[in-house]
């Protein structure tokens, strides 16, 4: 797989179901640490906006993190995403537990990642992306990488990639035009 493959588009096209890593992806990977020892995320309102837009334009979406976070679980419910999947050692495993629940096959899948723990996921599934900042093995064996950076609209452009490809981006901007 290269980055930005050629195929991209075909694969984003058939996308019924988008699965996102937190830490690296929805989020620009830092960890913080609260007082009590919480930890701390911070999330972009736009990347926010494109999950809602893809919901609407039928396309289910999923978070898949090896941590666990209250202000997951948060932004999850705010956003209406009932697929969350925190604290998972073998993201492999639990992916295709949630795809064969779903009744989904690999090739409708996309998957979003940052780290070598994605691999596993990103080989497997039918449009593997990564953000920016992933490291270079991963960044090769994806077939899109997104531009904008992790927690900073790499979501909204991954987003905005499958609305687009799907034929569906005119219809969720329609509603802000009229």
């Amino acid at each position: 797989m290269a980055a930005n493959s050629g195929d991209a588009l075909e694969r984003a096209r058939r996308v019924r179901l988008m699965v996102f890593d937190v830490d690296g992806v929805m989020t620009d990977g830092r960890l913080w640490y609260g007082p009590e020892g919480e930890t701390l995320k911070q999330f972009h309102s736009h990347d926010g906006h494109g999950l809602k837009m893809l919901a609407a334009s039928g396309v289910t979406s999923a978070i898949l993190s090896g941590r666990r976070s209250a202000a997951v679980e948060r932004r999850a419910a705010e956003l209406g995403i009932a697929h969350v999947l925190q604290g998972i050692e073998d993201k492999r495993v639990a992916w295709e537990a949630l795809i064969a629940r779903l009744g989904l096959p690999a090739e409708a899948t996309g998957y979003a990642g940052d780290d070598v723990v994605d691999l596993p996921v990103l080989s497997r599934c039918g449009f593997a992306c990564a953000t920016r900042e992933a490291p270079r093995a991963v960044r090769e064996r994806v077939h899109y990488v997104c531009e904008a950076p992790a927690g900073g609209g790499a979501v909204r452009e991954l987003c905005e990639l499958l609305l687009r490809a799907q034929g569906t981006l005119d219809a969720a901007l329609a509603r802000y035009l009229a």
